[in-house]
């Protein structure tokens, strides 16, 4: 039997929290293609750690549908964190394109390269060395240390929280809250099998104890969690009240040339969607809008108004108005970019809301794209 760390046995049971909950994983734990299955850990195989820094990464923000395919894409095509590191940055972000928070990509890049120069290859094993690499905080280096390398690191992710702050009726809001809800974290993870509490805790708050509706009747923690005792668990977390989403606004506009190709702009390396590819537009930002007639298009022209797309950001939400022009590219005019074919657009590292504004001037560009 594995011993606890700051545990003690549950009144109703005599076990303790993290025995029943490692009961329950090893029976209904998630497949998910960056894992080891409990009964290999059982028999010492360690996951790979690239494997599990790209994973959560990736599922920082994002949900595990949506990860699995492009987990499976980074693999086959950068397999190791060496070959990931080489790869050109453009490379990096088109690949990346369409998961969003693209912050995420940069850092990604940044830490390969650091650790593949820095490290040989291999990844620290401590949540300090972790911590020490680009793109690397307090979350991802407990995930890392605990499920890649066995440390018995405190994993809190918003899974986690909502467990948590049930088991243990915690009132105070979020975000204040999260110290407290850590310790308990803490107090919990055992020293034998961290990794695997770790990922329980986060299979056991994205299958049973979710947002709503709850299944507390399968929950392992069923005999001791004050949230069910008060009859009240779907209250918990607290949350602060929600400020209003300031509404940005700007324009796109979307050149076609002769040959059926499209101009697009490579933005800069940092702010907002820094060093993906763009379509012009205009100058807006989280904090200011942007002109939304045709004055800042990118040559004079005929431009067509094509409607609106909206795409909501983390902190606000833009409103973008389209205009298209489709006609011979103008001679002599600086554009500051290139001209690509319609067909290779899927190929390029467009975000989200330029594939949206793309699709409104050209609906048979990313047709599920379109809104």
């Amino acid at each position: 039997m594995f011993q606890p760390m700051n545990t003690s046995p549950t009144p109703t049971t005599g076990r303790t929290l993290a025995e029943e909950l490692l009961d329950w994983y090893d029976r209904h734990h998630r497949d998910l293609p960056w894992r080891i299955s409990p009964s290999m850990a059982a028999r010492g195989i360690r996951p790979e750690p690239y494997h599990i820094w790209l994973s959560e990464v990736m599922l920082q923000q994002t949900t595990v549908q949506a990860v699995k395919a492009y987990f499976a894409k980074f693999v086959a095509r950068w397999p190791t964190i060496d070959a990931l590191a080489a790869a050109p940055s453009e490379d990096v972000m088109a690949a990346w394109a369409g998961l969003g928070y693209y912050a995420r990509a940069r850092n990604l890049k940044k830490c390969a390269e650091a650790v593949a120069s820095l490290h040989g290859g291999r990844f620290p094993d401590t949540e300090d060395g972790l911590r020490s690499l680009p793109g690397i905080g307090d979350y991802t280096s407990a995930a890392v240390a605990a499920i890649a390398f066995n440390r018995p690191a405190a994993v809190m992710d918003g899974n986690v929280e909502r467990v948590i702050s049930r088991l243990f009726a915690i009132d105070a809001p979020l975000p204040g809250s999260k110290p407290a809800m850590k310790t308990r974290v803490a107090e919990l993870t055992p020293i034998d099998r961290p990794g695997d509490f770790a990922q329980a805790m986060m299979d056991l708050g994205a299958t049973i104890c979710t947002p709503k509706r709850p299944a507390c009747a399968l929950c392992p923690f069923r005999g001791d969690c004050r949230a069910l005792d008060g009859h009240d668990p779907e209250r918990f977390p607290v949350k602060a009240a929600k400020k209003d989403k300031p509404i940005r606004q700007g324009a796109a506009f979307i050149a076609i040339d002769m040959e059926g190709k499209v101009l697009l702009r490579r933005r800069v390396e940092t702010g907002l969607l820094g060093g993906m590819t763009e379509v012009p537009t205009t100058a807006w930002n989280s904090r200011k809008d942007g002109e939304t007639g045709t004055s800042a298009a990118p040559f004079s022209a005929e431009w067509q108004a094509c409607g609106t797309v909206t795409h909501v950001f983390t902190h606000f939400e833009l409103r973008l108005s389209i205009y298209r022009f489709h006609g011979p590219a103008p001679e002599g005019a600086d554009v500051h970019g290139w001209w690509e074919d319609v067909a290779n657009l899927d190929a390029q590292a467009l975000p989200t809301v330029m594939k949206k504004a793309i699709s409104q001037a050209i609906p048979e560009a990313f047709p599920v794209s379109r809104g």
